[in-house]
């Protein structure tokens, strides 16, 4: 079948996975829309009128992971505090190390489109949300520590720098560092 005859089912998906396998190859940086029609046995143009140029497929999929990130926040924060926040930070990077590539490259994105700072956003305010106090208000100073901690162990693992213990995981790995921040409460906002 030829390239001009062949007819995705949703080719917008198509493209996202082909251009998801080629990051998790050879990084965000590498990435062309030839290669990525190629992979989805597609026109060379087919990319362009979907996503206009590389850094709209990019933003694309940063949009994406940080709307699965955000779900993984949300899912959690019933059920537990900072650390367990962090856990779930690790475990969506391990488990989308493409998303999680793309994500860190804001160089390469339109960082201004609605939609990827609506995306961001939503991700922030759910890791937001485990500082809140019982007044209402947010630490913001306690969710950057924890984001900063759970972050560096998070790319540690994905660049293959660490491994958990053998016999162990990602997610015992995650909780035991995630216990150093326990001591880390949010706290009440400073009054004069």
């Amino acid at each position: 079948m030829s390239k001009q005859s062949y007819h995705h089912g949703d080719l917008r998906r198509a493209l996202l996975d082909a251009a998801l396998e080629a990051v998790a190859k050879d990084g965000p940086v590498a990435l062309s829309l030839r290669e990525i029609a190629r992979r989805a046995d597609v026109s060379h143009a087919a990319p362009t009128h979907h996503f206009r140029n590389k850094a709209g497929l990019l933003t694309a999929i940063a949009v994406e992971g940080y709307h699965l990130l955000a779900d993984e926040l949300e899912r959690v924060r019933a059920t537990g505090g900072l650390v367990e926040q962090g856990v779930a930070y690790v475990l969506f990077a391990t488990a989308h190390p493409a998303h999680f590539a793309v994500m860190r490259v804001p160089d390469l994105l339109n960082s201004r489109d609605p939609d990827f700072v609506a995306a961001r956003d939503r991700a922030w305010h759910q890791w937001l949300s485990s500082t809140t106090m019982p007044d209402g208000s947010t630490d913001w100073t306690a969710a950057v520590a924890t984001w900063a901690m759970m972050h560096g162990l998070a790319s540690l693992l994905v660049e293959g720098n660490v491994q958990p213990e053998p016999g162990g995981d990602v997610e015992t790995l995650a909780r035991a560092v995630g216990r150093h921040l326990a001591p880390l409460k949010p706290r009440a906002p400073h009054r004069d």
